[in-house]
C-alpha cells in the first residue's frame, strides 16, 4: 500500500531507569508514555499505519495502554534496538509503504509539526531526522572526571526521532548491516551509502531516560495544558478575473460575465479560509500544501483543499468555534448567494452554519477590485481545543 507507516520501538526493558515497569509504560499526565507517542501518529492525517514493536512479555500491558487507538497488531522486537526495527520493517514489507517513520516510545511529546518537517524532507532525500544543533562547549574527560580535551562543536547535532526514510531503502539497508551495532536508523542508512538530511528538532521532544526526565516532562505538559485552548488565524487571497461565464465562491458557482483565473478552480474565498486555518495552526500556507507547480491540482475544486485543512486541524485536536469570511468585489452581487455559501462551507466542513459568517464589501471602485480586475477575500477563524 502506498503511504506512510510508523514503527514505534517499545521493546526495551529500561534497566537504566530503575523502575519496576519498562519506562514506556510509566504514566505522565494520566497516560502511559507509549500511548502519548502512538496517539501523536494515529491522529496525524498523513499517517496510514502505526506498528508497535514490543517485548513478547508486554503484549497484555500494551493492549491496555493503547486501548481505543487504531494501530496494527504489535510484532516482537529483537535482542537490540536495531533488530527490533528490522523486525518491524519485515512485518511491513507486505504492505510496502512508500515511507516509514521510526520513533521511540519513550519520546511522548512529538508534535504534528515535527512529523510534518520530517515527511517534507523525504520529498528530496532518502532519509531525514530531526536534530538539535549542539550549542554548548563539549569536553572530553577521563574516567576520573578530569578534562583532557575540548571537542569542536561545529557541525554537531543531537539526533531525535521520528526518523523518516524511503521504506525500500531502509529495509535494504537494515538487511545489509544485520549483525553490525549501529546507534540509530540514520547510521544504518549512512552505512549503506545513503545521504540523510537534518530538519529542525524540538527541545520538548524529550526521550525519557531517568526519573528526572519524567519529572521535567510532567512539568512541560502541565505548562502546555495551562495555555489557552484556542488559536486565531487570518487568511487573505486574490485571484484575477478573465474570460468565462461564472465565478466559484465558497464552492458555489455564480453566473458572471467573467471567471476567476487560477491553477485550481480559483475559489478565492475557500483559499483565504484555508490560509486562516493553516495560520492558526502555524502550518504554512495553501501554496506550501498545494503548490501551483503540481499538475494534480490543475482545475481541482477547492473543497478538497478545505477538507484537507480541516483534517489537519482536527488531527491537532481543534474545532472551529467560528469563522468570518469577507469577499471584496464590485460584481457579482454576493448578498443573494450568502446563505448558499454558508450552507456549502458548513457541508464541506461539518460545521454548524451558525458558526459561519459570509459577507461582502466593495472598495468604492478603487483599486483592482474596484476596476473589476479581480476578487479578493479575507478570512478569520477561531479554533478551540476539543475536550
Amino acid at each position: 500500500m502506498p503511504g506512510t507507516a510508523v514503527i514505534i520501538v517499545a521493546a526495551g526493558r529500561g534497566h537504566r531507569f530503575g523502575a519496576e515497569l519498562p519506562k514506556q509504560f510509566l504514566y505522565v499526565r494520566g497516560a502511559p508514555l507509549i500511548r502519548h507517542a502512538v496517539d501523536a501518529f494515529v491522529s496525524h492525517p498523513a499517517i496510514d499505519a502505526v506498528l508497535p514493536v514490543i517485548h513478547p512479555d508486554d503484549a497484555e500491558i500494551v493492549a491496555e495502554a493503547l486501548s481505543g487507538l487504531d494501530y496494527m497488531a504489535p510484532v516482537a522486537g529483537g535482542a537490540a534496538r536495531q533488530d527490533s526495527v528490522r523486525n518491524g520493517l519485515e512485518a511491513l514489507s507486505a504492505m510496502a509503504p512508500d515511507r516509514v517513520l521510526v520513533h521511540d516510545a519513550a519520546r511522548p511529546m512529538v508534535t504534528h509539526g515535527l512529523i510534518d518537517r520530517v515527511l517534507a524532507a523525504l520529498d528530496d532525500h532518502a532519509g531525514a531526522i530531526p536534530a538539535l544543533q549542539v550549542v554548548d562547549t563539549l569536553k572530553r574527560a577521563d574516567n576520573d572526571g578530569v578534562i583532557n580535551s575540548t571537542v569542536p562543536r561545529d557541525g554537531l547535532w543531537r539526533a531525535q526521532t521520528p526518523q523518516g526514510f524511503r521504506f525500500d531503502a531502509l529495509l535494504s539497508a537494515h538487511r545489509a548491516v544485520a549483525g553490525q551495532e549501529l546507534t540509530d536508523d540514520a547510521a544504518v542508512m549512512e552505512a549503506a551509502g545513503h545521504q540523510v538530511s537534518v530538519v529542525a528538532g524540538d527541545d520538548d521532544n524529550l526521550k525519557v531516560t531517568t526519573p528526572d526526565d519524567l519529572e521535567r516532562m510532567e512539568q512541560i505538559m502541565a505548562k502546555d495544558a495551562s495555555r489557552p485552548a484556542f488559536r486565531i488565524g487570518s487568511g487573505y487571497d486574490v485571484h484575477r478575473l478573465g474570460p468565462g461565464d461564472h465565478v466559484t465562491l465558497c464552492g458555489i458557482d455564480i453566473a458572471h460575465d467573467q471567471a476567476l483565473v487560477g491553477h485550481s478552480d480559483a475559489d478565492v474565498a475557500l483559499h483565504a479560509l484555508c490560509d486562516a486555518i493553516f495560520g492558526a495552526l502555524a502550518d504554512g500556507d495553501i501554496g506550501s500544501h498545494f503548490p501551483p507547480s503540481d499538475e494534480q491540482w490543475r482545475g481541482a475544486p477547492s473543497d478538497r483543499f478545505l477538507t484537507y485543512a480541516l483534517e489537519r486541524m482536527r488531527g491537532r485536536g481543534f474545532e472551529i468555534e467560528n469563522l468570518d469570511l469577507t469577499i471584496i468585489c464590485e460584481k457579482p452581487k454576493i448578498g443573494p448567494h450568502r446563505d448558499a455559501m454558508r450552507a456549502r462551507v458548513a457541508e464541506i466542513g461539518g460545521i454548524d452554519p451558525a458558526r459561519i459568517s459570509v459577507k461582502a464589501t466593495t472598495t468604492e471602485k478603487l483599486g483592482f477590485t474596484g476596476r473589476g480586475e479581480g476578487i479578493a477575500a479575507e478570512a478569520s477563524v477561531l479554533l478551540v481545543a476539543e475536550n
